[in-house]
């Protein structure tokens, strides 16, 4: 694996994690939107545990992949305003 690969897996996969960590659902879980909320949550965590697996597997482009679906989820459930973050925060474009 290239040092490249190896370090931006890295990055995303710690890029994911603290993301899941920062944002916070905005609407009430019992609310259509809470519920959108909560589905974002799961396939971000989904596509970490899976990233986690394929880097186990020694597959470090597909955990790559999934670590950049599941932030992808993330940042748009903030960017559609499901997740309140830090303001401070440079892990998701606001």
């Amino acid at each position: 694996m290239s040092a490249d690969l190896a370090e931006k897996t890295d990055r995303y996969e710690r890029m994911l994690a603290d993301a899941l960590a920062a944002a916070e659902p905005r609407p009430p879980a019992e609310t259509p939107l809470g519920e959108a909320a909560t589905d974002v949550v799961e396939m971000a965590e989904s596509y970490l545990d899976d990233g986690r697996h394929f880097r186990e597997s020694d597959d470090p482009v597909n955990a790559l992949a999934s670590y950049s679906y599941g932030y992808g989820w993330l940042d748009a459930g903030v960017r559609l305003g499901l997740f309140s973050v830090p303001d401070d925060s440079e892990l998701f474009t606001t």
